[in-house]
């Protein structure tokens, strides 16, 4: 062993670096090369033993372990670089799928966006202040009935320093008002023409599809051109359009129907502009797109992606393929995932969508609070939002990597998937007419629907669950208390969904019960043997009444005690827990029992056919619709809708 000098090198990585040059270095490198049929081999040889290997199995064997998405992607178990797509250029050139800027974002991170709905002139205007000296670098100001009043524009913005802070409008039919009142704000101020940004969010489309049926869309398509001309004219930085795809995305859309019609809505918007007078470039700078982020990193970077790339393809087939066909993206927190019941939750969720948008190249991000789904928020959740997004900026430095996921075998492959499918349902959309026409003759609402009953299916069996509200929910919680949202309820053409609201709706059943008679509506326990053999399913249905809100009370022991204990309670329901050797004991005598003691109803926790016919009277599994099992209970037990 050689003993390295005491005076150690001024340049102690010299010798390393010389000897780096003339070598490349693997960390496979001691290793032989490992095939795809080797691992085929090993993979099937773990299936066999664990009998999941089908004697007739003559695919690949990576086929029975490949998973599909909600858009018909498949996802397989593993990806080399075989797999990844061709390679989808450099950050800032076309097609962009890398980022619309060479350096990403900006070294300091995205323009962080808070959103203010609050009518409360006063409120707003100081909450407005709050985030600008915290963090955030642009505002997104919802204005119209039951939000801040067009006419307190110039009082909420009074302070703000427009030639700094960004401004987003979201006025829906008082689009048109709200811009000419920017407009004389910035009038009055003497704003350098270039020192004017933001959006003017005109977008009747979304306005059709989410907020209202009765939208004169060939008025606002005509505005829309009208204020387009007027900026590119007069303030080259503000935007007119918003395509907000978040409106089909609440309204059930997977995340290729949501950047399908997206580009559809670009392209219905492309066609306006340029009928009102402008070029196809400037038509195109006076875009920004609004995507969902969700709590789905893998699919929302993806979904990022994809969209610039497929912005970028239709810019090309309108002769334009340089800067100006760089889609511009504000990415929002999905609404859909946002649930009232705890609702803290919620922080976890906003984060991993903040961190799937900042990895995905979004140019502005806004988190939802958490308490969005409950009513306004308050300064405290205000807070918690911007500071997520604060917080991945400033400490993990997320915006100092351009397009981290860039690279990766999976993603590039997703994305690229993601492109193909949403491009299929694009030309689909044009081929019908265009999305007005497939929004006005309810097509597009029965597709969504039929991808809602989907995935409201896989919520119903909680194969995908929501924390806090379908699995593990939480019936000691004491929830915040805001003022209400007084926006007039959503009525457009697409209904819109979220994912909590079925379970949420049970809950809010039986607690009107809780609040009618000082108890929850029980269902009674009856544990079978020793602690040991049947916690895990007797944890397993406690937690799947919780999430209706039922009560568990539970008791063991023989028949006779399980008996005494169920009729203490008072409740006509029963569920047998406990190991599969206990309930060939023992299901049929504590079911008798339970029944001779007044039970209605004997269910028994485990798959059907685990005890003879006629022991029980249903059964609770894993993946059983725990919707329907829950609604079941609630009216046995009498509990009001």
């Amino acid at each position: 062993m050689t003993v390295p000098s005491e005076q150690p090198s001024e340049q102690p990585f010299e010798q390393l670096s010389e000897q780096s040059a003339a070598t490349t270095l693997t960390l496979a490198g001691d290793f032989p090369p490992a095939t795809r049929d080797e691992w085929r081999e090993l993979v099937a040889g773990v299936l066999r033993k664990a009998g999941r290997l089908p004697e007739n199995q003559s695919g690949p064997v990576e086929d029975l372990l490949a998973s599909t998405l909600a858009e018909g992607v498949t996802v397989a178990p593993l990806y080399t670089a075989e797999d990844c797509p061709p390679k989808p250029g450099a950050p800032g050139l076309a097609p962009f799928v890398r980022g619309a800027r060479p350096l990403g974002a900006s070294p300091d991170g995205w323009d962080l966006r808070q959103r203010h709905t609050d009518p409360d002139v006063a409120a707003t205007t100081e909450a407005v202040l709050a985030d600008l000296e915290n963090g955030a670098t642009s505002l997104w100001l919802v204005l119209g009935e039951g939000a801040l009043p067009v006419g307190s524009l110039p009082v909420v913005l009074e302070k703000v320093m427009l030639e700094l802070a960004p401004v987003a409008l979201d006025a829906g039919p008082l689009t048109g008002q709200a811009a000419e009142a920017l407009f004389a704000l910035a009038g009055e101020r003497n704003l350098p023409a270039e020192a004017l940004s933001g959006t003017l969010g005109a977008d009747p489309l979304g306005q059709l599809a989410a907020a209202d049926a009765d939208t004169d869309v060939e008025a606002g398509l005509r505005l829309a051109g009208e204020l387009a001309a007027r900026c590119a004219n007069e303030r080259p930085n503000l935007r007119a359009v918003t395509v907000d795809a978040t409106a089909y995305h609440g309204g059930g859309a997977d995340d290729a129907q949501e950047l399908a019609c997206s580009l559809a809505a670009g392209v219905a918007y492309l066609r306006a502009l340029t009928d009102a007078g402008l070029s196809v470039p400037d038509a195109l700078r006076q875009l920004e797109f609004r995507y969902a982020a969700t709590a789905d990193q893998f699919a929302t970077i993806a979904k990022l992606r994809a969209a610039r790339g497929l912005w970028a393809r239709v810019s090309a087939e309108c002769g334009v393929t340089g800067a100006d066909a760089a889609q511009r993206q504000h990415v929002v927190s999905s609404e859909p995932m946002v649930t009232a019941r705890d609702p803290w939750v919620n922080m976890l969720r906003g984060t991993l969508a903040c961190f799937s948008a900042g990895v995905g190249g979004a140019n502005a991000v806004t988190v939802l609070p958490f308490d969005a789904a409950l009513g306004l928020p308050d300064p405290f959740s205000r807070r918690i939002a911007r500071n997520t997004q604060s917080l991945l900026i400033a400490e993990s430095h997320l915006a100092r990597v351009v397009d981290p996921a860039g690279g990766s075998w999976y993603v590039e492959e997703l994305t690229s998937a993601l492109a193909r499918r949403a491009w299929e349902v694009f030309t689909g959309i044009e081929r019908a007419g265009g999305l007005l026409a497939v929004l006005r003759d309810g097509s597009l609402a029965e597709t969504l629907a039929t991808t809602w009953a989907a995935r409201a299916g896989r919520l119903a069996t909680r194969k995908e669950p929501v924390l806090g509200v379908s699995e593990y929910a939480n019936l000691t919680e004491r929830l915040p208390t805001r003022a209400p949202d007084t926006r007039p309820a959503r009525r457009g053409l697409l209904p819109q969904v979220r994912k909590a609201a079925p379970f949420e709706a049970l809950r809010d059943r039986a607690d009107g019960q809780l609040a009618a008679a000082g108890r929850r509506p029980p269902v009674f326990l009856a544990t079978l043997g020793a602690p040991a053999s049947h916690s895990a399913r007797s944890g397993f249905a406690a937690n799947l009444f919780h999430a209706g809100g039922l009560d568990t009370p539970r008791g063991g022991g023989t028949p006779e005690e399980i008996a005494a204990a169920f009729r203490a309670e008072g409740t006509p329901v029963a569920c047998l827990c406990g190991a599969d050797r206990s309930y060939a004991d023992d299901a049929e005598p504590v079911a008798d029992a339970l029944r001779q003691s007044g039970a209605t109803r004997v269910l028994l926790a485990g798959k059907p056919g685990t005890v003879a016919d006629g022991t029980v009277d249903g059964y609770i599994y894993a993946g059983c619709d725990a919707v329907e099992v829950l609604t079941g209970l609630l009216d046995e037990l009498g509990v009001k809708p």
